[in-house]
């Protein structure tokens, strides 16, 4: 089957945009902060626009991670598909998450960590780099955000 032909980068962020929006699930990686081991685990997420909320026990390796390095990289989508996101983590203990932030989370991903018996934490990723890409075909231009700033304009 061939390959659709290259997306222009205003189409990639249209579809980088429509996946943050729509997707549920994102693959999470992380490294603990004493000897940079590597964990990857998919968590459910919630994007408001700018950032995206994400939740997971707080004494598990991406709890741990999350709040000890204060970074993460993400990847949405199938490999023939994928967004990659590198960001900044804020820890949010479940006493500071906002009430409507909680209840809009547990709509879009159907799972409410407020409800639970297992201490959780939640977690918001501010996008630093952004990269799309579908073929090697797009592999040239597939960087859409850098320095927390969009390279293509709206």
């Amino acid at each position: 089957m061939t390959p659709p032909p290259p997306r222009t980068a205003e189409q990639r962020k249209q579809d980088t945009l429509h996946r943050l929006e729509h997707d549920e699930d994102v693959w999470v990686a992380t490294a603990d902060a004493a000897g940079g081991v590597p964990y990857l685990v998919p968590l459910s997420f919630r994007w408001d626009g700018s950032t995206l909320l994400l939740a997971t026990p707080a004494a598990g390796p991406t709890g741990r991670n999350l709040a000890a390095t204060g970074r993460t990289r993400l990847g949405i989508g199938p490999t023939r598909d994928v967004v990659m996101i590198e960001g900044t983590v804020d820890t949010i203990p479940l006493a500071e998450l906002d009430q409507e932030e909680g209840d809009l989370f547990a709509a879009k991903t159907g799972f409410d960590p407020r409800r639970l018996t297992t201490r959780y934490l939640y977690f918001r990723v501010r996008p630093l780099r952004v990269q799309a890409w579908r073929e090697a075909d797009e592999l040239d231009g597939r960087e859409l955000m850098r320095n927390g700033q969009w390279l293509v304009a709206d």
